[in-house]
């Protein structure tokens, strides 16, 4: 009689507790899914329960950044990164961060620290079209040339990079080039209001 009351104990707590790594899951889940109010809550609550998570750290990050709360992700990258100084993910967050918070050089030394940890990381090409966004801010129109380019290259299809690339080379005013980058964007996507006033201004330049 108590070895059936104990297993049925067991098999309640079994079916009333989520599973190992559940909550985890969900929150990368709902990240994914664009619910990052949803995704931050189930991170911080993890967190909360287990402030060592690396990976609550970092899809709180990601989530955060993707809300627009740039102040928040900065504070908790630094965090995560005190679990796992070099993880390269949080890096590439961290830089995201201070990018939008408008600490251009912060953001490049950590965009080139992440190039250096993970050179074949997921998110080089964006890396490298952040760093070509801070140049262009920073009036460096021939390394904001080169970043852009090396972003086209590894992603050959992001037309809005290719524009940034056109609006780059045309700063320079490397015009030939700069209709070039334009071209190929309105070849991905015809629609491309700033590709089209690009090309025009250019083609009055020649």
């Amino acid at each position: 009689m108590l070895r059936t009351l104990f297993y049925a104990a067991v098999l309640v707590v079994a079916i009333l507790s989520p599973a190992a790594g559940q909550t985890k899951k969900d929150a990368l889940v709902l990240y994914r899914q664009a619910q990052y109010a949803e995704s931050i809550a189930v991170c911080l609550e993890e967190i909360t329960a287990n402030p060592s998570s690396l990976e609550s750290h970092v899809v709180l990050c990601w989530a955060l950044v993707a809300a627009g709360r740039y102040q928040e992700a900065e504070t908790w990258a630094e965090k995560g990164r005190t679990i796992s100084r070099y993880d390269p993910r949080l890096i590439e967050i961290q830089a995201e961060a201070r990018f939008y918070l408008g600490l251009n050089e912060q953001a490049l030394r950590l965009f080139q620290e992440y190039i250096s940890n993970a050179p074949n990381g997921t998110r080089i090409s964006s890396t490298y079209a952040f760093m070509g966004e801070i140049y262009l801010r920073q009036g460096q129109f021939r390394h904001a040339d080169i970043a852009f380019s090396t972003a086209v290259e590894l992603e050959k299809t992001k037309a809005a990079w290719w524009v940034r690339l056109g609006y780059a080379r045309e700063m320079a005013k490397e015009y030939r080039q700069s209709l070039e980058a334009y071209n190929r964007a309105l070849e991905l996507d015809s629609s491309l209001q700033d590709a089209s006033r690009g090309k025009a201004r250019v083609l009055a330049a020649l």
